[in-house]
């Protein structure tokens, strides 16, 4: 009865093995069916929309088919100031053989086939110095590990373009194919050891060779944002292995080239430099030796060498022991000795406590708990020499006398005539790594040593600077090294004229010293009378220096040697040239190989000047400024030099926080550009600024300007190198 029931109950359901089976089979069909049509959709949906989930699927393809490569700008040159080339670009080679089935242009096959394996290392081997044995192997491996290239180790790179050009004929001439080039830029420096730590050297991350030459240090690296240029791009087509399909190019950003920089060298001076230098070196052991000629009316540096150098073509001398990477001219701080004797007889001049007549003895002078003594304890001058002797004797108890009637007119006087000829800060060279020196004259007796160059620790730019204003009616000149930076496109040019940054002492006081300077070669009591510096024609103004060289642990200084040094200005009546030489812990030293230098340096440089027309280009292009605000002030006013602008440093502080040139403007080269960083601000030196600077002055520090006259400043209210406080400032403009 039971069992009834049941059986009644599946026919009454259609419940039997056949209708499962059909009803699974309606289910399964009309599943399918939906799937179909929901895939269809998406499919449909994914085809017109080109996107899944977010991803373009072209931006995919195009990553899987479509290469991109950086074109490396051309590097601009660096030349001297008649466009004779001291670096410039060259192009070396990378030989590969490329392997691969799939690097084909239609039907022509590109590819080194196996069979022409043979030929191709007879090529290889032949133009490459390589046993035509190893090239084969390299060859056979390379295909057996399905490798899309293979390359040739040290002696497939710097492949010269005649070599390139060898090998490619041997191919055409053989029928085969198979062999490419890699080009990669390297740089040449042709003259050699050639003011090797002024201009330095560039070179290719042999890592990263794609990335083209960058400056290491020099001019290379302070200018290599200029000389790089603007990298190009090329989009194209590119096969599985990622290389470039032949043909295919499909977009194309064209490289903007390098900056050329002219530089203020004169090859041929520059070549003597080195030479003279090089017969003095090679006769005397120093720890190192320097030697700079520089135009006394325009800054600008003609001729520059240190010792130990380099050869930046060959890097001969690089790897040295005793190689000094440092550009001794700014990175050196160092103690200058006697010859900042001509800025203490120049101050004193001007503060009128110089009487030259006046004498004093010259045996030692006791200073609170120091006793200070002339060079010769006073034998050879006598136990006595007058003020007018002094220069030329080197008396060290002289310039503490004239240093203390300073100090007694004003506390701190001293020090502001210091900070008046640029010592204790940046000449911001534009140079990397430039030291500001020290000038912390703790007590009386430092303030005495720093009369006579002791505890005081200055740049070789700084000591320059200092000299033009002696050689130039006291009007105080910035060194600099570059002429002018053109675009090897366009032919526009930036000139860099000659910087005017304060007048410390007045002419008289300039032309006053200059004469006592000619003593020292003239008068049996100069420190150069028996040195031998001859000049026909002309007189010579000179000071010798002999300074202590500070222990490294800071106490006190070292007993084996010093550094010596002289300066040299000339013709002496309006000096056209400034030569200065040092040399530092030299042994069985004599002063008359400073003048065995010097001598051929001098006269050539008269030559120079009696034969070069002067024509002073004038600039065509702008400079567009940039924002400096937040930036650390020292790296902005050094961005600033080398955008061929004249820097103003405003304040005590770290950071720039405002700007006198306006971010994005376009300017003239040469425009000062005001640095402001906040804290206390010390009166700059306005001599030659133009109105518009001033009132920029003015209105940077939020202080009322009152102008009166036209051109250049002459005189200002508050005196330069003073704290300035003051609600108003008053200057006076003149030709």
């Amino acid at each position: 009865m039971k069992n009834r029931h049941i059986k009644k109950f599946i026919n009454k359901r259609n419940l039997n093995p056949v209708n499962n089976r059909k009803k699974v089979g309606i289910i399964l069909f009309a599943t399918s069916i939906g799937l179909f049509f929901l895939f269809a959709a998406r499919l449909s949906y994914i085809v017109i929309g080109g996107h899944v989930a977010d991803v373009s699927l072209q931006d995919k393809v195009d990553t899987l088919y479509k290469g991109t490569r950086i074109d490396l700008a051309e590097r601009g040159r660096i030349l001297d100031r008649n466009g004779d080339e001291i670096a410039r670009n060259s192009t070396t080679y990378k030989l590969k053989a490329i392997l691969s089935e799939e690097y084909i242009s239609g039907d022509d096959k590109l590819y080194a086939q196996e069979t022409d394996f043979s030929t191709l290392a007879a090529i290889v081997a032949e133009n490459l110095e390589m046993e035509r044995s190893e090239v084969l192997e390299r060859l056979q491996t390379g295909l057996a590990e399905n490798k899309y290239q293979v390359e040739f180790g040290n002696k497939g790179r710097d492949i010269s373009i005649e070599k390139r050009a060898k090998i490619e004929e041997a191919m055409t001439a053989a029928n085969v194919k198979g062999l490419y080039f890699d080009e990669y830029s390297s740089r040449i420096y042709p003259n050699g050891t050639f003011a090797s730590h002024l201009i330095g050297y560039a070179s290719l991350d042999k890592e990263n060779p794609d990335e083209g030459i960058t400056g290491q240090f020099g001019i290379e690296a302070a200018y290599d944002k200029l000389l790089s240029g603007v990298d190009g791009e090329t989009e194209f087509k590119k096969n599985i292995y990622g290389m470039a399909l032949p043909g295919t190019v499909e977009s194309q950003t064209e490289a903007i080239a390098g900056a050329d920089v002219y530089t203020t060298i004169d090859r041929n001076m520059q070549s003597l430099m080195e030479d003279e230098i090089d017969k003095v070196w090679s006769s005397v052991t120093a720890e190192n030796f320097t030697g700079v000629l520089m135009e006394a009316k325009t800054g600008e540096i003609i001729a520059m060498a240190q010792r130990p150098t380099f050869n930046p073509e060959t890097m001969v001398g690089i790897e040295e022991e005793d190689f000094v990477w440092r550009n001794l001219f700014v990175e050196d701080k160092f103690e200058p000795g006697s010859t900042i004797k001509v800025a203490t007889v120049a101050s004193a001049i001007d503060d009128g406590v110089f009487n030259s007549g006046e004498y004093y003895p010259t045996t030692t002078y006791e200073l609170m708990d120091s006793k200070i003594n002339d060079w010769d304890d006073g034998y050879e001058s006598g136990g006595s020499l007058n003020f007018g002797q002094a220069l030329a004797h080197s008396s060290n108890i002289g310039m503490v006398k004239l240093e203390e009637r300073m100090e007694a007119l004003f506390p701190n006087n001293w020090d502001r005539h210091l900070a008046k000829f640029g010592f204790g800060k940046s000449t911001y060279s534009g140079l990397t790594d430039e030291t500001a020196g020290s000038v912390e004259l703790e007590n009386i007796v430092d303030k005495a040593m720093s009369a006579y160059g002791q505890a005081i620790g200055v740049n070789q730019f700084q000591m320059l600077q200092m000299f033009t204003a002696i050689a130039n009616d006291g009007k105080m000149i910035a060194p600099h090294y570059v002429k002018k930076v053109e675009d090897p496109i366009t032919n526009e040019v930036k000139v860099i004229e000659p910087e005017v940054v304060g007048q410390p002492v007045s002419a008289e006081a300039a032309n006053m010293t200059l004469s006592y300077m000619q003593d020292v070669i003239n008068t049996e009591l100069g420190t150069a009378y028996k040195d031998g510096y001859v000049l026909d024609g002309y007189n010579i103004a000179a000071k010798t220096g002999t300074a202590e060289v500070a222990s490294e642990d800071g106490t006190g200084y070292r007993k084996d040697g010093y550094i010596n040094s002289v300066v040299l200005m000339y013709p002496a009546e309006e000096p056209q040239y400034i030569l200065y030489l040092t040399t530092k812990l030299p042994v069985n030293w004599s002063n008359a190989y400073f003048a065995q230098i010097a001598n051929p340096i001098m006269k050539r440089s008269m030559e120079l000047l009696d034969s070069e027309e002067y024509s002073y280009e004038e600039s065509t292009a702008s400079v567009k400024v940039t924002n400096y605000e937040n930036e650390k002030i020292n790296s902005a006013a050094v961005s600033a030099r080398r955008e061929t602008l004249n820097p103003i440093v405003l304040g005590s502080g770290d950071m720039v926080q405002s700007q006198s040139l306006k971010a994005g403007s376009e300017v003239a080269p040469n425009t000062r550009m005001l640095l402001y960083s906040g804290g206390d601000v010390t009166m700059p030196d306005t001599t030659g600024w133009t109105a518009d600077e001033l009132q920029a002055l003015g209105d940077l520090l939020n202080i009322e300007v009152s102008i009166i006259g036209d051109g250049h400043c002459v005189s200002q209210s508050v005196e330069a190198e003073t704290a300035l406080k003051a609600d108003t400032l008053s200057f006076t403009l003149g030709y």
